[in-house]
Parts: structure tokens; sequence; C-alpha cells
């Protein structure tokens, strides 16, 4: 683009106003120059909903302060309103939640306004009434977000392996985890490894699906999702914890210059099945050189060789990155080489 002004301009609806979505605010009013420069389009939020309440932002003005925000209006008349293009879901991923979540994803895919969301409580459960509701109304839904915030690993399951023959995923997807099983192998116990996590702000103030391999096997079964078609619904997983018997685990393979992992994986040959396992990783391998919060998921393809990603931040800043990237993505004008 030669110029900003020659962006086109996208409005988009935002659910949820925690951190993420708090985030995903701050980054389009300070990024959209830059987004408009480079990839020619220009994301605006144009309305924002919460639990009760909504509010319309003055041109590319803050946000109004709470108390000014109007009562929650039916979602259509807001997509009316605003003439949105673009439904940005980051509302937490709650079952309390999930039934809203999907009914708003529907009502907007029908319509044929894109839907991106961090939410996976209803990507879970409701995949193919989504992607059914995708294909009625001619738009697309993309979901990094939820399969590892600022990790592009949802965007190589879904396009970037065509052809590649991809037979395996293996994974660890979750950064909590791995800080607390590095944190065992130099000798903390269990608590003082998820405290340590939690003064770091990379652990939840419940870090149980993580702990439990849920919140990794969740992340495997949508990359599943994406790059071979299986149904999120009908996976089954076999996760196996850290506990407190980890502990002494993690410092034997720490003892053989190896680092325990707790791996997420999904194969061809075992179709609909995603396992989380300890295991011992040895040098040379993606998931034995990630340290601290970090995640990778390799990609196993027999002949064209093994695609690892890895990095990206986990946090609300992260997420939203997530969320500006596909709110482009599914947006911005495609020609030559964009």
């Amino acid at each position: 683009m030669g110029a900003a002004t020659e962006a086109t301009r996208t409005e988009v609806v935002l659910a949820g106003y925690g951190p993420v979505g708090q985030a995903f605010v701050d980054r389009l009013a300070r990024d959209g120059e830059t987004l408009a420069l480079r990839h020619g389009v220009r994301p605006r939020v144009a309305a924002v909903r919460a639990s009760d309440a909504q509010c319309a932002p003055g041109g590319d003005g803050p946000l109004p302060p709470r108390s000014k925000w109007e009562p929650l209006r039916p979602l259509d008349e807001t997509f009316d309103r605003t003439g949105a293009r673009v439904f940005v879901q980051a509302v937490p991923s709650s079952p309390g939640l999930r039934e809203r979540a999907v009914q708003e994803a529907v009502t907007a895919l029908r319509r044929g306004i894109h839907v991106v969301t961090a939410t996976k409580s209803h990507l879970l459960t409701h995949w193919r009434e989504l992607d059914a509701a995708a294909r009625a109304g001619g738009s697309m839904i993309r979901i990094s977000g939820a399969t590892g915030a600022a990790l592009p690993a949802g965007d190589l399951s879904r396009t970037s392996l065509r052809g590649l023959d991809c037979r395996t995923i293996r994974a660890c997807p979750n950064g909590t985890v791995t800080f607390v099983l590095d944190r065992l192998a130099d000798g903390d116990t269990l608590n003082d490894a998820i405290r340590a996590a939690r003064l770091r702000g990379i652990a939840e103030a419940d870090p149980s699906a993580d702990l439990s391999g849920e919140d990794a096997a969740t992340k495997v079964r949508l990359l599943a999702a994406l790059a071979w078609g299986w149904d999120p619904a009908e996976v089954r997983v076999r996760a196996q914890p850290v506990d407190g018997s980890t502990a002494a685990r993690a410092l034997d393979a720490a003892s053989r210059s190896r680092r325990l992992r707790a791996v997420a994986g999904a194969s061809l040959a075992e179709p609909g099945i995603v396992r989380v396992r300890l295991e011992e990783t040895e040098p040379g391998d993606p998931l034995h050189a990630l340290t601290g919060p970090k995640k990778a998921v390799v990609f196993g393809c027999p002949d064209a060789g093994d695609v690892t990603v890895s990095g990206g931040r986990s946090s609300p800043v992260g997420a939203a990155l997530a969320l500006v990237r596909d709110t482009v993505e599914v947006t911005a004008p495609r020609t030559g080489f964009g």
C-alpha cells in the first residue's frame, strides 16, 4: 500500500473485555497506522460487548469509562449499527459461557461476518456447527489465539502443511507445565514450582488444567482438527498429570542430561486419540531445547521432513496479537505476493 488512506477500513465488534480484550483494543489503537501501511487494512473496534453492557468508542478514540457503557443490546442490532466485518471473541473458555459463545459465533458467521476467536470451549464442542455456519454465510473462522497465543501453530496446521503429508503432531504447547518441570528438575517441590510460576505471571491462579494435561490436549485437539479434519468433540484424551510423584522423575532425567516434558501428541495411525505423556527428551529433540515457559509443536512429515514451530509469548498480549493477526488475515486484500 502506498499510504494509510488507501487502506480498507474494517469495523470490528469485540466480545470480552478482560486482559486479552483490553490488549487487543490497545494494539489496534497503537498499530493501526502500521497495519494500514503494511497490509492494506485498518481494523477499528466499533463496539465492545461485555457480559451485561456494551460501548461504542468515539472515532479512533479510547473507550469510555465503564460507568458510561450502555445496557447490552441484541448482537444482530450491534452488527447492523456498526457494519462489522469481523467478530472477535475474547471471552473466557468456561463451560458456563460456551452456549453464548456458540450462538454469537454462529450468528456472525451466518451473516457473512468473519469470526476470530481466542475462546476454546465452543470450538471443542461445536466445531461442525461452526464450520457449517461459516460455509452457509461465506465467512471464515480463525482460531490462532486458541491454539497457542502468539505461537503460529494453528496457521501451520490450517494451510502451510497442505500437501506435505503430515502424519503426527507432537507438542509442548503449555508453557506453565514446562516451567514447572524445569523447576522440579532443579530440586523445587511441586508447590514451590507452582508458586514461582505464579510470581512470574506464567501460571493461572488455578493451574489444574495445565498440570493435568487438559490444556495441552485441548490445543492438540484443535491442531488435529485443522490439520486432519478431526471433530474435537469426538477426540478421546488420555493424559498423564504432573503431580507430587513427578519431581523424582524430573530429577532423575536431569541427572542423565535429559529433560522431562509433558508431550501432547496425535497421530493418523491412532485416529481420534490425543495422548499427553511425561516423556524424557534427549538433546537434539526440539522439545528438549525448550526452557521456562516456551512452547513448541513438531509436525511429523515423513518425506518433507519434520516442521517445528517454537516460541510465541503466552500472555494476554500474545493472545491479543494472535487476534490481530487473524483479523488482518481475514480482511486484508490479496493480490500478487500478498
